[in-house]
């Protein structure tokens, strides 16, 4: 089997759109997924890639007793203070960038799926990918999801998603789409994975 994957595919939907659920899906169908998010809580763990230049710009009292990032003091910065959010993510971006690199590096999977919540407004991915498959759901399906799932307010969940691509924008830069909303089974979702799989090896 080749050293490098010969497909590299963008996964990417709103929030409560089943992403995760088609990521797990690609993978036991033999894909490797790198999971843009959870590379980012492994930079700001104890010990993470990030955390020394964390605790350099921001200082000693933005980590916890365990060397970790203190969230919950972070999260109060970023609310009070917009550079605040734009300085940590020019921290943790290339950290997640750099080990999503080396992963790609190593695999020898005949697909690689890059899971990024925030492709579509990050456009240096497009570049990055061969293809870009979105997981599509109507909007009042994903405020159901996330209030149940997360115990948020609707309100709560309607802030999150105005800070992503609208659907339309998701739509519109999708090279193949899977629809997961209203009316949608999961043994449909399954058939339609494995059909768009299929058509790189999987």
């Amino acid at each position: 089997m080749s050293a490098q994957p010969r497909w590299r595919l963008g996964l990417t939907g709103g929030i409560g759109s089943g992403k995760s659920t088609v990521a797990g899906l690609l993978g036991a169908l033999g894909a490797q997924v790198l999971d843009a998010d959870a590379m980012s809580r492994a930079s700001t763990a104890a010990g993470g890639s990030a955390m020394a230049e964390i605790r350099r710009v921001f200082g000693d009292d933005f980590v916890a007793a365990d060397g970790s990032l203190n969230r919950d003091r972070m999260r109060a910065q970023v609310f009070s203070d917009p550079s605040a959010k734009q300085a940590l993510e020019g921290i943790v971006h290339p950290a997640v960038q750099r080990a999503m690199a080396a992963a790609l590096q190593a695999s020898t999977a005949p697909c690689v799926v890059f899971d990024v919540p925030l492709l579509v407004e990050s456009p240096h991915w497009r570049t990055r990918v061969d293809a870009v498959l979105v997981v599509d759901c109507d909007a009042d399906t994903q405020i159901q999801r996330v209030m149940a799932r997360n115990g948020w307010t609707r309100e709560a969940v309607e802030a999150v998603m105005r800070q992503q691509a609208t659907r339309a924008r998701r739509l519109a830069a999708a090279d193949a789409v899977v629809f997961n909303g209203s009316g949608n089974s999961l043994l449909q979702l399954e058939q339609d994975v494995r059909a768009f799989a299929a058509s790189f090896g999987l």
